[in-house]
Formats: C-alpha cells, sequence, structure tokens
C-alpha cells in the first residue's frame, strides 16, 4: 500500500494495486483499455514529453539518458510546470503511482518523472 510521498511506476496493463493516486503520465491514451478498467485519478496529459522530444528518443535506450536530461529541462517550462505540481501535490497528498503504456518502463518518461517528482516531495 501506498503511503504519503511514495512514487510507483507501473504499466497500465498490469494488475497491480500499490495504492495511492493513480496517474496516467502519458499524452496518449493507452491501446486495449478502458477508461472503467484504468481507474484514475488524473490523467495530465502536460506531463509527458513533448511529441518532439518523445519522436527523437523513439524508445532507443542508448539515447536514454540524454532523453532523460531533455525531458527534465521540459519540466521545467510552463506548459510542464503546472501538471507537475499537480502530480507533486497528489504524491504529497497519499503517494502516487504512475502509469504507462510504454513497453520498456525502465527506460522510459515515467521513471524520470518519478525522479523528479521524489526530489520535489
Amino acid at each position: 500500500m501506498s503511503t504519503r510521498g511514495e512514487v510507483h511506476v507501473r504499466r497500465i496493463h498490469e494488475d497491480v494495486d500499490v495504492g495511492g493516486a493513480r496517474v496516467l503520465v502519458d499524452r496518449l491514451w493507452p491501446r486495449g483499455v478502458s477508461k472503467v478498467a484504468a481507474d484514475l485519478t488524473r490523467w495530465p496529459k502536460e506531463v509527458a514529453p513533448s511529441d518532439e522530444l518523445r519522436r527523437w528518443y523513439d524508445h532507443d535506450p542508448d539515447r536514454f539518458d540524454e532523453f532523460a536530461d531533455r525531458y527534465r529541462g521540459e519540466l521545467e517550462d510552463d506548459e510542464h510546470a503546472e501538471a507537475l505540481d499537480e502530480v507533486v501535490a497528489l504524491v504529497r497528498q497519499g503517494g502516487a503511482v504512475l502509469l504507462t503504456a510504454t513497453k520498456d518502463v525502465d527506460h522510459s518518461h515515467a521513471v524520470v518523472l518519478a525522479e523528479v517528482v521524489r526530489e520535489r516531495v
């Protein structure tokens, strides 16, 4: 069970309940997942990487470190900052699980986002 300040990252396709707010952190809705089954607390689309950055990265693990640096930079801009603040607030209130549809969670924006959120909590 998640407690205040804890952040977990999971695939939205997994049936795992770690407690806390359920936050979809992808810009696009995941295929094959109904909104009822997702049972989301929030979907702050603006916290996801820009389309330009996502296309550049193309889920290439060799580019992950540079992707992470660029994404951290994006999280500081006006477009992303409000959504990031919303996620941080949810974590402070009772923890959260950041949900993503990506298959390689370890090389995803969700793990970078979780690190940034933990730094701010």
